[in-house]
């Protein structure tokens, strides 16, 4: 069997293992196999392969993976816009909010709310912090 061949086999088992674990580092050892097969298709010799797929690794890593790493890490909370840069802010309850319905003025908007744990009852004019929203109701949790 060639070795394009089994440069090949590699590049492709790597990318369907990367499919399975997201870590990126399979993805760039697979595209590392995949260059390295062509090398080996035009005829470089075995050691070389080796030195094609050192240098094609470490500069995946070094390039592509801190590029992956900025894109996977959520943005700091100053920099959430839309409806994700409400959690975490206070609210007050302006009706009764209980685990099915109830009403919140969260930075001078009225929200739909509902209690975060559903056996709660959270009387009006309590302070509330906002947990999670979800569509159009923020589901909030008392403050001590």
């Amino acid at each position: 069997m060639d070795y394009w061949v089994i440069w090949l086999i590699l590049a492709v088992a790597l990318g369907v293992a990367e499919i399975f674990t997201l870590t990126t580092a399979l993805g760039l050892l697979g595209g590392a196999a995949l260059i390295t097969s062509v090398t080996a298709a035009l005829g470089l010799p075995l050691p070389l392969q080796f030195l094609v797929f050192a240098v094609t690794t470490v500069a995946g890593m070094v390039v592509v993976r801190p590029i992956a790493r900025r894109h996977l890490k959520p943005p700091p909370a100053d920099r959430r816009f839309g409806v994700q840069a409400l959690v975490g802010k206070s609210a007050y309850a302006l009706s009764e909010v209980t685990g099915r319905d109830g009403r919140v003025r969260i930075g001078g908007e009225e929200w739909s709310a509902r209690a975060y744990d559903e056996t709660l009852v959270i009387p009006a004019g309590a302070v509330v912090d906002v947990i999670e929203i979800e569509g159009a109701t923020a589901l909030v949790y008392p403050r001590d």
